[in-house]
C-alpha cells in the first residue's frame, strides 16, 4: 500500500501488528517471528493459542476479539496476521471479518493441508454444537503467504492429511495430479515437501503438486467464491465426512475422513458404472501409497443415511453428488439410488 510505504518511510508512524499464532508453531517458530518484527521495527502483539478442532468455537473467536481491542489496530491500515493450520485461519478470518465488520488478515498456512486449501477462497468459521464450521462467513484474506518450508517441522501424518485434499483436486480435475500423486507419493512424504536439486527422478515434484492443486482450487472457486452455485466440485469427500470427523473427534483428522468418504463415493462411481474396476483400483492403491485412510468402523449405514440427509437440508433439497467419471474427471449427480448406494456401501465393506 502506497499510503502505508510513505508513513513508515517517513518514519511519521511505526508500523503495528497483530498476529495470531498457534501455539505448536509458536514453539517452533515464534522466536524467529519476534526477531522478524523487531529487526523492521514493528511494534507488534504475538498471541500464541491453542487451535484444534476441538477448541474452535466462537469463545475462542472473543478471546482474540478482546485482545484484538486492548492492542487497538486501525482496521484500514493494519492487517491481523494468522500463522497455523486450517483451524488457526478459520478463526482468525471469523474474528477479522467480525471485528468493527470488516477487518484486514493475511493467512500464513504452516501444515500441508492448509497450503492447499484453506489458504485458498474466502470461508472462515467456527464450530458449533457438535457440527462443523456452521458458524462462519465470507471474507477472503487481502493475501495468502504461501512458504513450503514450514511442512518440514510437521508429522509425516499431517503431510498425509494433506495429501487427501490434494488427491480430491486430482481425481475431480487433473489426471496429471494424479499421476504425480501415484508416481511420487511417498517421496512427497519422505522429503516432506521440499525442494532438492539433484532428485532428477522426481523433477520438483512437491513444486508441481502444490501448484497444480491451488490452480484447479483456484479455478473452482474463483468463479463461485459466495457459493451461489451449490454444484460444487470441490465437495466432492465432503458429504459424509463432515459427520464423521465430528463423531470421532480427535482421532481422525479432516484430510482422512475426507479420505474415507472419497473412497466410499469411488465405490459409488464404480456401482453406477462410472468407474471400471481397474480405475477404482488404481484410486484406492493411491490412497493406500500415500498413507491415506480409505475405511473407518465409525463410518456405519446409519451414518452416511444421516449425513446424506443433512446434505440434502443444504443444498437446497439435491444431493449435489460430485463423482469421479474416470480418472481426474467428473461431474455431479442428483440421482443416485439408496440401492445403489447400499450396494456401492457392502462392497466397501466387503473389501
Amino acid at each position: 500500500d502506497p499510503q502505508q510505504l510513505e508513513l513508515v518511510t517517513s518514519g511519521k508512524r511505526k508500523l503495528r501488528r497483530f498476529i495470531v499464532i498457534d501455539e505448536v508453531v509458536d514453539e517452533l517458530y515464534g522466536s524467529k517471528v519476534r526477531e522478524y518484527f523487531e529487526e523492521n521495527n514493528v511494534q507488534h502483539k504475538i498471541l500464541a493459542l491453542p487451535t484444534t478442532e476441538e477448541t474452535k468455537s466462537m469463545d475462542l473467536v472473543l478471546n482474540i476479539l478482546q485482545e484484538v481491542q486492548s492492542f487497538s489496530i486501525d482496521r484500514r491500515m493494519e492487517p491481523i496476521i494468522a500463522i497455523g493450520g486450517g483451524v488457526c485461519l478459520d478463526i482468525v478470518g471469523l474474528a477479522a471479518s467480525l471485528y468493527r465488520r470488516r477487518t484486514p488478515y493475511i493467512r500464513v498456512p504452516t501444515t500441508l493441508l492448509s497450503y492447499v486449501d484453506a489458504s485458498v477462497g474466502a470461508k472462515n468459521g467456527v464450530n458449533f454444537l457438535q457440527c462443523k464450521n456452521k458458524l462462519g462467513g465470507y471474507t477472503p484474506p487481502v493475501a495468502s503467504f504461501l512458504d513450503r518450508s514450514f511442512i518440514q517441522s510437521i508429522p509425516r501424518r499431517h503431510i498425509s492429511n494433506g495429501l487427501g485434499e490434494i488427491l480430491k483436486m486430482a481425481l475431480m480435475k487433473h489426471k496429471g495430479l494424479f499421476d504425480l500423486l501415484k508416481n511420487h507419493g511417498k517421496y512427497l512424504l519422505d522429503t516432506k515437501f521440499q525442494s532438492y536439486s539433484g532428485s532428477a527422478d522426481h523433477r520438483d515434484a512437491a513444486l508441481q503438486t502444490t501448484r497444480i492443486a491451488i490452480e484447479t482450487m483456484l479455478e473452482e472457486l474463483a468463479p463461485n467464491l459466495w457459493e451461489d452455485d451449490l454444484d460444487r466440485l470441490v465437495d466432492f469427500g465432503h458429504l459424509i465426512s463432515p459427520e464423521l470427523e465430528m463423531r470421532v473427534l480427535p482421532s481422525l483428522m479432516h484430510g482422512e475422513a475426507v479420505n474415507i468418504d472419497m473412497a466410499f463415493m469411488t465405490y459409488v462411481a464404480h456401482a453406477r458404472g462410472l468407474v471400471t474396476a481397474e480405475e477404482k483400483e488404481q484410486i484406492i492403491q493411491c490412497m493406500r501409497g500415500l498413507e491415506l485412510p480409505v475405511w473407518h468402523g465409525a463410518c456405519s449405514w446409519t451414518l452416511i443415511k444421516k449425513a446424506l440427509m443433512e446434505r440434502l437440508k443444504h443444498s437446497g433439497g439435491q444431493p449435489r453428488m460430485p463423482l469421479p467419471t474416470g480418472l481426474g474427471v467428473a461431474e455431479i449427480f442428483n440421482d443416485t439410488s439408496e440401492e445403489t448406494l447400499e450396494r456401492a456401501y457392502k462392497l466397501w465393506v466387503r473389501d
